[in-house]
């Protein structure tokens, strides 16, 4: 087994890091603090090839490989928690699910501005329909040749912002799971508004939304993929977005390491730096080797996705792993900090923050263990 980078990867990383460094660190905590996300950063990051990683060129994208999308993610997250969730739910479900399931005319309608400088969003979510997902009760019913949707969206990340959004409805409610389809709407559709733009403990430089559709009437070439079979595609792009959140979730992790390891050297109690002591030792330590065994997680999962191999078990573990093992890390550079980690004027009471979301989104910690004991046969 090989652990190292490719040259590509490591050139690719560190094109990643000097942006990060010079464009996004130095605006994290107005980002976190404006509750919005600044769009000339988009437009820079879409001439990078971050808003369509995974895409391939011909349709604007980067076309990297999904290891090195799991690099970047960790990269950005580590200074700045809602860029990494505004990338990673735009590249993982947004885009991802228009290019693997959408028709070569849908791709090439989408894709190219999607990947330069608009959003995508997408849309499962319901007040009333969270873990469990197919039980979902938005319709969409076939009118002559265009599709009729009623219904709301509830935790919509990009949701007010979106240029496009992929929204899951039921178009047969007889067949359950199997009775829905997805669907793309463009923004500006009549019948398709905005609800409540949620106020969140975290992560607050995204837009998190409700979206309400009333007598919403799109072209009948707007169903992505087969009709019917939306609720189980979509079970397999969450599957890339797991991967997605645990790195993630690294990468936060990885934010307050890095913090816990300076601040330690620096701050002297009882005559000597605090990281002398061998309680602090033992946390930085902990944390050390916990967000190694995570990013290895994630890779794994990543790169079983780039061979085309079944990467479920191993998308929900590394996600499972990472958010739980990043929670931890947060609150232990925290008390590494003391009442100087709890302070705005240092990022680790916002790493404490935006983290917990990586134990929610995509699927709950709990669901995860589901999806794990599923694929054990149990």
């Amino acid at each position: 087994m090989d652990f190292k980078l490719t040259e590509e990867q490591k050139a690719f990383e560190k094109m990643v890091k000097e942006f990060v460094e010079k464009e996004i660190k130095p605006i994290a905590s107005e980002i976190d603090r404006e509750g919005g996300y600044p769009l000339e950063i988009i437009k820079k990051m879409g001439k990078l090839g971050l808003m369509g990683m995974t895409v391939p060129t011909k349709y604007g994208g980067a076309g990297i490989d999904r290891v090195s999308y799991t690099i970047a993610l960790e990269e950005i997250s580590r200074v700045c928690g809602s860029t990494g969730l505004m990338l990673e739910a735009h590249n993982s479900l947004g885009i991802g699910h228009i290019y693997e399931k959408g028709t070569e005319e849908q791709r090439r309608k989408y894709l190219p501005m999607l990947t330069s400088k608009k959003i995508a969003a997408w849309a499962l979510t319901e007040p009333n329909a969270g873990s469990d997902a197919a039980s979902i009760q938005m319709k969409a019913v076939l009118d002559n040749d265009e599709w009729v949707l009623n219904g709301t969206k509830h935790f919509i990340t990009s949701g007010h912002i979106a240029e496009v959004v992929t929204v899951m409805a039921k178009t047969d409610k007889n067949k359950g799971a199997r009775g829905i389809s997805a669907f793309i709407i463009e923004k500006g559709t009549p019948g398709f508004t905005y609800g409540v733009e949620e106020d969140k403990l975290g992560l607050r430089g995204t837009v998190t939304s409700e979206l309400i559709f009333e007598n919403c009437r799109i072209p009948k070439e707007n169903l992505l993929g087969e009709e019917g079979m939306g609720f189980i595609e979509a079970m397999n792009i969450l599957d890339r977005g797991r991967t997605a959140i645990g790195a993630m979730a690294v990468g936060i992790a990885q934010g307050a390491l890095d913090e816990s390891v300076r601040y330690a050297k620096e701050r002297k109690q009882f005559g000597r730096p605090i990281a002398k002591f061998q309680a602090i030792q033992w946390m930085i330590a902990d944390m050390a080797t916990e967000i190694e065994a995570a990013r290895l997680l994630v890779r794994r999962a990543a790169f079983l996705e780039d061979k085309n191999e079944k990467f479920t078990r191993e998308a929900a573990m590394a996600k499972l792993f990472a958010s739980e093992m990043a929670m931890k890390s947060a609150r232990k550079a925290i008390q590494i900090h003391g009442g100087y980690g709890y302070m705005k004027e240092r990022p680790l009471e916002r790493f404490f923050r935006d983290v917990k979301l990586c134990e929610i989104g995509e699927g709950t910690s709990e669901v995860q263990r589901m999806v794990i004991a599923r694929q054990l046969g149990l």
